[in-house]
């Protein structure tokens, strides 16, 4: 479902636009829709108030619960189902925070990632998107969410149409402060397009872009299904955005042993960043069970992080939330997946060559 097509329906019932605001608001706040000063009846059209046990039970099917597991760091990765029978990742973070799927699987095909292994199989429709956002703030309650990350399963690129309008629902009715809300993608010059042409009065994200190397070569290795976009022209268009928006590009960055954690690299994110405007999150890897990828040691990350600062470079050591659930992403779905899913076959790449130190 989408959300275009819900606001026609909700006009269908007779609803005028605040009325329609009135139902999202709700929906995307995870509150009865009898919360409200004035009684519904007093309120909204006959129409829709019978249509609206039957929508309000259809839009929780969008997104339900199948499996929750809690991380010692007080993550805690949720296994959600699709009214399809299909399924997707979301992630409650320590301090408020959401991770959304975008797609179920993906096709950038990242070779560190059991998403990646997996291929696409659809698109989310937007509905869905929000949808995950109701869910956690049905479990945790309608205050608790404040920040959401479109970090999960999928490219957001890939799904531009129903990415945006999610986004300009959550930061409309759904009360996230826009620059809580993060568009994270692998580098798409149409998602940088989009992107550029929001205006005021639009809900403009902060950006998050997955870099995990400054070398083209080894990039596209890592990413083989990405847009062949060098990384000094990815910087330039982030950059601009951030200039635009007046927040800074969080630069992700998969910390892995032996691969992207060498003095090579420190160099090369110096060269790119140092001067812009930019937050460079290191990320040591969540170990995928099956796939060759180690974190380095707690203080070879460590020193990563303050070679880069020392070279003007903002730096933020993270830590991969929910290790101890297994929590990297596509991990719950693979393990549930029924054989024979409908997907995208990737191609694993030659082996890659390791980073110096």
């Amino acid at each position: 479902m989408r959300i275009e097509q819900l606001r026609h329906r909700l006009t269908s019932l007779g609803a005028n636009p605040e009325h329609a605001r009135h139902v999202l608001r709700r929906w995307a706040q995870a509150r009865p829709q009898q919360s409200s000063r004035r009684r519904i009846e007093h309120y909204l059209p006959q129409a829709l108030r019978d249509a609206l046990p039957g929508l309000v039970e259809e839009l929780a099917g969008l997104a339900r619960l199948r499996s929750r597991h809690a991380g010692a760091d007080g993550s805690e990765r949720l296994l959600v189902d699709l009214a399809d029978g299909q399924s997707v990742e979301s992630v409650l973070l320590p301090g408020g925070g959401l991770c959304v799927s975008s797609q179920v699987g993906c096709a950038v095909g990242c070779v560190f990632c059991m998403t990646g292994q997996g291929g696409l199989v659809r698109q989310l429709g937007s509905a869905e998107i929000v949808a995950q956002l109701a869910l956690a703030r049905t479990l945790r309650g309608p205050n608790t969410v404040r920040k959401v990350v479109l970090m999960g399963m999928g490219e957001p690129a890939h799904n531009l149409d129903n990415v945006m309008e999610a986004i300009e629902l959550m930061g409309c009715e759904g009360a996230i402060g826009h620059k809580n809300i993060v568009f994270s993608t692998v580098g798409d010059e149409r998602a940088f397009e989009r992107l550029l042409a929001l205006r005021g009065g639009q809900v403009r994200p902060a950006l998050a872009l997955s870099l995990h190397s400054t070398r083209a070569d080894l990039r596209a290795q890592l990413l083989p299904r990405a847009p062949r976009v060098a990384p000094h022209d990815l910087v330039a268009l982030a950059e601009r955005y951030a200039r635009q928006t007046g927040y800074p590009v969080q630069y992700q960055w998969a910390l892995m042993a032996g691969v992207n954690d060498g003095d090579d690299e420190v160099e090369g994110i110096a060269a790119l960043l140092a001067g812009k405007y930019a937050l460079m999150n290191l990320i040591p890897y969540n170990r995928v069970d099956g796939l060759a990828f180690e974190r380095p040691s707690a203080e070879r990350a460590a020193a990563m992080a303050r070679a880069l600062q020392r070279r003007g470079v903002l730096t933020k050591l993270r830590q991969s939330a929910g290790q101890d659930v297994e929590a990297g992403c596509g991990q719950l779905r693979a393990r549930a997946m029924a054989q024979g899913s409908r997907a995208i076959p990737i191609t694993i790449p030659i082996p890659i060559v390791s980073a110096t130190r």
